[in-house]
């Protein structure tokens, strides 16, 4: 797109966007949130991991309670750590409102 239409196309949206509208890091639930299904199926990790190097770690989301317009909930799923799954079954996911998360792999 051309400057003048990414101008005009961000003046259509609201200020500040709403948090399923943001690409920013954010807590757990409020980057499920952006997916169809609450994020089920996604691959998330903490910034944090990323930060000190760690990578090939995710947690891949079985299942979600989101509430409050997605900014809070609960959310489970299965641990990979370096490559290797270290869940056997899901569980719940730690530390979902205390660290900034996004998708994918770190």
């Amino acid at each position: 797109m051309n400057q003048a239409a990414t101008r005009a196309f961000l003046k259509l949206l609201p200020s500040p966007l709403p948090p399923s509208l943001r690409t920013t890091p954010a807590n757990l639930y409020q980057i499920l949130s952006r997916y169809p299904s609450d994020g089920v199926g996604q691959k998330v990790h903490q910034i944090r991991w990323t930060e000190k190097g760690i990578e090939k770690c995710y947690w891949q989301v079985t299942k979600t309670r989101l509430k409050h317009e997605g900014t809070h909930g609960k959310a489970w799923g299965k641990l990979v750590w370096r490559g290797k799954v270290v869940s056997t079954q899901e569980e719940r996911i730690p530390g979902s409102l205390k660290y900034k998360w996004s998708s994918g792999t770190s």
